[in-house]
């Protein structure tokens, strides 16, 4: 009798990797000549899963955001983990932007999710449990077609990572 393989897919962030690239950007922006003598801030926020940026000048917060970005990316995350929440004006005439860390697949992703592996009709058997999906399968071929159609998926928010492969 054959054994059923299986395997997570989820949207897990490691925070410890996240906050040493937001040390390293912070590093970076107090080295950088084009912010000398500019307010520039950012501030994570661990427990509210928030990312705050917050400069001069909307050039200076996309120039931060980029940072943030090519900091979080050489340590192996997704930038999709980022999800811009608001824009506002705060004192003096600066700009703060607001991040909302993504950390999880949302019910409506998760559906999606589902019924893209149910309509390739490979003979696997898709199941949310909580903020991860478990797909099994008795092939293991069948289960590496079903990672490969998941990451061409485009429309989806999450930063997807595939794991728990038994």
């Amino acid at each position: 009798m054959a054994k059923d393989h299986y395997f997570d897919i989820s949207a897990k962030l490691d925070m410890m990797e996240m906050k040493n690239a937001i040390e390293q950007a912070k590093k970076e922006v107090s080295t950088r000549f084009d912010f000398k003598g500019i307010m520039t801030d950012i501030d994570l926020n661990e427990k509210a899963k928030v990312l705050n940026l917050s400069s001069s000048s909307d050039s200076k917060i996309d120039a931060l955001k980029d940072i943030v970005i090519s900091k979080m990316i050489k340590r192996g995350l997704s930038p999709k983990s980022l999800d811009e929440v608001k824009t506002e004006g705060i004192s003096g005439g600066n700009v703060k932007v607001v991040y909302r860390i993504v950390d999880s697949i949302e019910k409506d992703e998760a559906k999606k999710i589902v019924k893209a592996i149910k309509d390739a009709k490979l003979k696997v058997t898709p199941a949310i449990q909580g903020d991860e999906i478990r797909v099994s399968g008795k092939k293991i071929d069948d289960l590496q077609a079903v990672i490969a159609l998941v990451r061409k998926m485009d429309e989806l928010k999450a930063p997807l990572t595939f794991g728990n492969f038994k």
